[in-house]
Parts: C-alpha cells; sequence; structure tokens
C-alpha cells in the first residue's frame, strides 16, 4: 500500500468513525429528549391514572425506537454520500 493510499484509506476510517459518533450522540439525545416530553408530563401534573400509566410506559417504548431510527438514519445517509476525489497535490483542478 502507497503512502498516499494508506493516508486516503486511514481518512476514511476517521470519517466513519467521526459518523459513528455523530449518530449515537445525536440519537441518545433525541431519545432522551422524547423521553422526557413524553414522561415528563406525567410526573409533573397530577393527571389521571390511565394517562399517567400511558405517558410513564410511552417514554421509555419511544425512546428506543426513536434511537435506532436516528442511528440508521445517519450511517444511512452517509453511507450514500458521494465519495470525495481524491485531491492531485501540485495540480490546479482535479481533472488535470
Amino acid at each position: 500500500m502507497s503512502e498516499y493510499g494508506g493516508r486516503h484509506d486511514q481518512a476514511r476510517r476517521d470519517a466513519i468513525t467521526v459518523e459513528i459518533g455523530y449518530a449515537l450522540f445525536s440519537a441518545a439525545f433525541a431519545a432522551a429528549v422524547v423521553h422526557g416530553a413524553v414522561a415528563g408530563p406525567a410526573l409533573l401534573f397530577q393527571l389521571p391514572d390511565v394517562m399517567e400509566t400511558m405517558l410513564l410506559r410511552g417514554g421509555p417504548v419511544l425512546a428506543p425506537v426513536l434511537f435506532l431510527a436516528r442511528v440508521i438514519n445517519v450511517l444511512v445517509r452517509y453511507q450514500r454520500a458521494p465519495l470525495p476525489q481524491p485531491s492531485h497535490p501540485g495540480r490546479t483542478s482535479p481533472d488535470s
């Protein structure tokens, strides 16, 4: 493997690592927000028992679903993104 190819491969691995980290972090944040938004009112307000039970059970059910949907969405979108053309040191355009 040439030095240039090695740098390109390492850059690609670094990019996917960053993308995975972003997918996991943003999914965890979104899941926490949804869990709080759904279950929060049951903890803050005096609600009928049925409504309180639905909200307290709905938050933990929706949060992991949203987490998985977000991770899959980010990673599939990253996979479909076109690969950048490698740079050509010393040349003025990628077509040279």
